[in-house]
């Protein structure tokens, strides 16, 4: 966008213009370019083994969950444990005698998660599959929710998104193309293999499928569409009840499923971070920067970028509080002046832009 690419030019006029209306700009909404400490919720399903203890420290790539790729459950009849006093959410490994049937399934193995009791039966949640779930980042175990879930804390520093879909993951982050740029297939290189790689501003489902197919860890992309999260989603559900599963993949959607440029301060911090250790995670949606050593910049004072509209995307710098403006349809909203490179302010409603910290 040509808007978006004169306000790099503007630098050198910085020097002549007023200080930033520092108290017009605090009715911007906020954006958070770096959030530290991150908590990472990693959900419990029913069935589901949590192989961690609260106030636990781990490391990359060790296990802290166990779950069935094929859950299914099992009604028990009988009292349960030695003296008949369990309770949901207790592990439980009984004899073949106490199963009935499973769900739509002929005679099971018993065992897993007591669910709930009905009468005189308990309702049991397990699988034959078991596999295990590694943390994509060194942490402490901060919390331990049986049938609920297990939170680690990092300090490390994340990037937000908007949602993140599969994962978690981790690999050597890299940059493969700039801020509006878009990978197709055939520019998808196999040298990225065990990297998670930054996309630009949107990736079709052919370079999504080749990416997973040379070993590509993981994507970061500004947007992307609603078909083709829903066949991603789809192709993993397939990939995952295989024998032997996939390898660790995930995708983290930086602004939604309109196309637009990543935000420059975001890219910033990317590119600085290119070739350390990071980590996408699903809860909340981020992109987790598992290096200390790495010098990560912080966003411009005053820039502030246009999140709908026409000029969605575009960014420029806070030139004051406009008042109410009339737009478009005939609508009158409170609108900012934003000057985008050496051209003169143009109103933007205010609700149409966010400003970075």
């Amino acid at each position: 966008m040509s808007v978006q690419g004169d306000a790099g030019s503007a630098g050198a006029a910085t020097a002549a213009r007023p200080p930033i209306d520092r108290a017009g700009l605090a009715v911007i909404a906020r954006r958070p370019v770096l959030v530290s400490p991150v908590d990472a919720f990693f959900r419990l399903h029913p069935g589901d083994r949590p192989l961690v203890q609260a106030g636990e420290a781990v490391g990359r790539g060790q296990p802290i969950l166990e779950h069935h790729r094929d859950p299914r459950t099992i009604v028990v009849a009988g009292p349960v444990g030695e003296d008949g006093t369990a309770v949901p959410g207790d592990r439980w490994q009984g004899s073949p005698g106490e199963a009935s049937k499973a769900d739509g399934e002929g005679e099971v193995k018993p065992g897993g998660e007591l669910l709930f009791r009905s009468g005189n039966r308990w309702r049991v949640a397990g699988g034959d599959r078991p596999d295990t779930l590694e943390v994509p980042f060194g942490g402490v175990v901060h919390d331990v929710q049986p049938g609920t879930g297990v939170t680690i804390r990092t300090t490390s520093s994340a990037v937000l998104g908007r949602s993140a879909l599969a994962g978690p993951t981790w690999g050597r982050l890299h940059v493969a193309t700039g801020p509006d740029g878009e990978l197709r297939a055939q520019h998808v290189d196999v040298g990225a293999a065990g990297a998670i790689i930054v996309a630009g501003a949107r990736m079709d489902a052919e370079a999504l499928t080749r990416a997973r197919a040379v070993g590509i860890r993981g994507v970061i992309v500004s947007a992307l569409g609603i078909k083709e999260q829903r066949d991603f989603l789809a192709s993993e559900r397939r990939g995952r009840a295989a024998v032997h599963g996939l390898p660790p993949f995930g995708i983290l959607v930086l602004d939604g499923a309109a196309r637009r440029p990543i935000a420059s301060s975001v890219m910033a911090v990317f590119e600085a971070a290119e070739g350390s250790m990071v980590a996408i995670v699903g809860d909340p949606p981020a992109l987790v920067i598992d290096d200390p050593s790495v010098s990560l910049p912080k966003p411009a004072p005053g820039l502030v970028r246009v999140r709908s509209g026409p000029l969605a995307g575009a960014e420029g710098t806070f030139a004051g509080l406009a008042g109410p403006r009339r737009f478009p349809a005939g609508v009158t909203l409170e609108a900012a002046f934003v000057r985008f490179g050496g051209r003169p302010p143009v109103a933007i409603p205010i609700g149409d832009l966010e400003r970075f910290t």
